[in-house]
């Protein structure tokens, strides 16, 4: 399958936290233990951890769509709860890596396909939200640039209703296997 790395998508306090700023709410915070678990099986196994964050500036453009969210180097911005503690505890492992992103993307005006490509990663493992924004758009820069993906499906969260739904779209557009 060649090397593997877990993207962990969006996973801040705007996100997850109940006074976040586009909160997902209990949804997100019940698969925070999920990913921790998984980040660090991914570590005892040498396989790549990778946080991939929202980093807007304070008058993105962003927000004439959106409330505001994750701006740089605010709380908002900072892993939620237990995944903040896994990554303060795991920053310095050579497998470990964060990487800020201007847009849904994760591949979108960042250096992530340079780094996985470095690293001899061929599959990507997707968790965090929004399942049908994030995970979702994630998961078609990854299929563009030539990765195989996996999205957990106990990993990831939505606020809408839609989260089964791009599932299944990741599976038949992008052949996104699904666990």
């Amino acid at each position: 399958m060649g090397n593997e790395a877990l993207l962990i998508i969006d996973m801040s306090n705007d996100f997850i936290h109940d006074n976040g700023g586009l909160t997902v709410g209990e949804k997100g915070q019940a698969v925070v233990s999920n990913i921790v678990s998984l980040a660090n099986a991914f570590l005892n196994e040498g396989k790549e951890v990778v946080v991939c964050m929202d980093a807007h500036e304070k008058e993105d453009s962003h927000f004439n769509l959106w409330p505001v969210h994750n701006v740089k180097g605010t709380w908002g911005q900072e892993l939620y709860g237990e995944l903040n503690h896994w990554y303060e505890s795991n920053k310095t492992h050579p497998l470990v890596s964060y990487v800020p992103k201007p847009e849904y993307d994760a591949f979108y005006q960042t250096n992530l396909e340079e780094l996985l490509t470095s690293r001899s990663v061929k599959t990507v493992h997707l968790t965090g939200v929004c399942t049908d924004i994030c995970d979702f758009l994630t998961a078609y820069g990854a299929y563009a640039r030539g990765f195989k993906t996996v999205a957990h499906r106990s990993c990831m969260a939505t606020f809408s209703a839609h989260h089964d739904i791009f599932l299944e779209q990741m599976e038949t557009i992008f052949k996104t296997e699904i666990r």
